[in-house]
């Protein structure tokens, strides 16, 4: 028991650290130096990025494999989350090794159904992280399972950021060495880490606190990135500031150790004194068996008057949940699958083309790398953010997740609109708005799936959910940035300036975003009883 106790903290630690060296939206960072290299025009590289997100967000995959090799409550032997992480490092390692190969001539130029395949494969081990490290995370916490998901999310949200500092104080302009680190450092951390990321289904003590602690470090670390990239961006830095500053951040990541070894031996007390008072036959739990016999509100009497239930709502009362195909058979399964075609689409577009949008607006490739930088820090906010609210207004107010997703999408479309505008400099504002709200949708949607459907195949499900990213970004970035883009660019470079390159790209974004917006308004009406029930359930339980 003190075993399990223990070692829930050091699972969530390595998978935070697993998270934040993911890489997650530095597509922007390489792929100037991808589309010279292999002479691409503006759509071709945007089918290749299409590919890349089909991989990042596509996990369906990944859910599979961890139902099967977590099936059951024996994690020992040839099972567990680590088989998830080593599919995941496997992949990351061979799709980046031969992206970088094909970059710096090592192999001969593919055509671009096999760079399209690499690219596939280097991003396909993104949702097996995810997948291992944040559902075993909700299973670790089911108390607070929009708080870890926002962690979990966050940490891999700002690994962009993270590894941008690392590509800054070791090969600043030199992004194809940056496509090598990718190749190396996620797999390496995974392989180390992997064996620790287990599942312990444990309630012990104030997880809270400890949960609010690594979520303190995720905003610390992200306020630190952000003053980082301010003073980079007013003065030259020599290097040794670079690696100065590279030290600090990496004993900013290494101090939730601290905090789970403080949450162990918390826990490790607890259980002792368990022990010894129930040791005691003469002791007995009034207290507890008052609770139990004299509740004013009997757990009979609260099922007996609970209202009639749908379909949709039926996973309330099943502890297994739905599974994928009788997910899909609902309702809410397309609601928020079309939603999120609107919203993650967007957000996709937007980091994938802050590249070109910065080049056609003037911006210098630091300021461009800055730009990555700082939307994986509103990312992180985003993530970290709307989960801990999420749980906050939910407990406390009883308001649904679906409303805040519907909040979010609201506050895309004023983003989109704004970065249509073209005022010099927007691209920071809105890119502020958008990466905030790319961040919470990551962050809710795993929660209001697990809340909708149930844990057991959620990993399974929020992955089928997602593929409406890259179906999105599909829709908005190849059929429409870059058909406008290429529309309007001239010269053999494929090159377009000025704000006709996007602004019309961006204004019918900011229009379907009103349609995701309306989606998960009607989301949030039709599960307003599923999350009451559930408030009455936890009540009488």
């Amino acid at each position: 028991m003190m075993e399990r106790v223990s070692n829930k903290w050091m699972a969530t630690v390595a998978s935070m650290w697993i998270q934040c060296s993911s890489g997650v939206y530095t597509f922007s960072v390489y792929s100037s130096v991808l589309k010279s290299s292999q002479g691409y025009n503006q759509s071709t590289l945007e089918t290749v990025a299409v590919f890349r997100d089909i991989g990042s967000i596509g996990g369906v995959l990944a859910g599979l494999l961890y139902s099967a090799v977590t099936n059951g409550s024996n994690h020992s032997g040839f099972g567990g989350p680590w088989v998830v992480l080593l599919a995941g490092a496997t992949q990351n390692f061979l799709g980046y090794f031969l992206i970088w190969a094909s970059v710096v001539g090592l192999i001969k130029r593919p055509p671009v159904p096999l760079m399209c395949l690499f690219m596939y494969l280097s991003s396909q081990s993104m949702p097996f992280f995810n997948t291992a490290n944040t559902v075993s995370g909700v299973q670790n916490f089911p108390d607070y399972s929009g708080t870890i998901v926002g962690i979990m999310k966050g940490f891999s949200g700002i690994s962009g950021a993270i590894l941008i500092r690392a590509y800054n104080t070791l090969y600043e302009g030199e992004p194809s060495k940056f496509l090598l680190m990718l190749a190396l450092l996620p797999t390496l951390i995974s392989l180390v880490l992997m064996l620790l990321v287990k599942i312990y289904k444990t309630n012990t003590g104030d997880d809270k606190k400890h949960l609010n602690g690594f979520f303190a470090v995720a905003l610390i670390i992200a306020g630190y990135l952000m003053i980082i990239i301010i003073l980079e961006n007013i003065f030259s830095l020599p290097l040794w500031a670079h690696t100065a500053t590279f030290i600090l951040l990496l004993l900013l990541l290494a101090s939730p150790l601290g905090i789970a070894l403080r949450a162990q031996n918390e826990d490790s007390e607890r259980v002792l004194e368990t022990l010894s008072f129930d040791s005691n036959p003469l002791r007995g739990h009034p207290e507890s068996l008052r609770s139990s016999s004299d509740s004013s509100v009997p757990e009979d009497m609260a099922y007996h008057e609970l209202p009639s239930v749908s379909l949709d709502d039926k996973v309330l009362f099943d502890e297994e949940g739905m599974n994928l195909l009788q997910a899909m058979c609902t309702v809410n399964f397309w609601l928020l699958f079309i939603a999120m075609i609107c919203g993650m689409g967007s957000t996709m577009a937007v980091i994938n083309n802050l590249s070109q949008m910065g080049q056609s607006l003037n911006y210098t490739s630091v300021e461009v790398n800055n730009l990555v930088s700082l939307w994986s820090i509103w990312d992180c906010l985003g993530r970290v953010g709307a989960g801990y609210l999420s749980d906050y207004l939910l407990h406390t107010r009883g308001w649904a997740r679906p409303l805040l997703m519907a909040i979010t999408l609201a506050t895309m479309i004023i983003g989109l609109i704004v970065i249509a505008s073209g005022f010099p400099r927007i691209l920071y504002v809105g890119s502020i708005l958008i990466g905030i709200c790319d961040g919470s949708l990551w962050s809710l949607i795993p929660t209001i799936t697990s809340d909708i459907f149930g844990v057991r195949h959620m990993g399974t499900i929020f992955s089928a959910i997602t593929l409406a990213s890259p179906v999105g970004f599909y829709i908005f970035s190849v059929k429409l940035i870059g058909y406008i883009y290429d529309k309007e660019a001239g010269g053999d470079d494929y090159s377009c300036f000025g704000t006709r390159c996007f602004m019309l790209s961006f204004l019918i974004m900011a229009s379907l975003a009103l349609l995701g917006f309306l989606l998960a308004i009607a989301l949030f009406i039709r599960t307003k009883t599923l999350y009451s029930l559930r408030r009455l359930k936890d009540s009488v339980q």
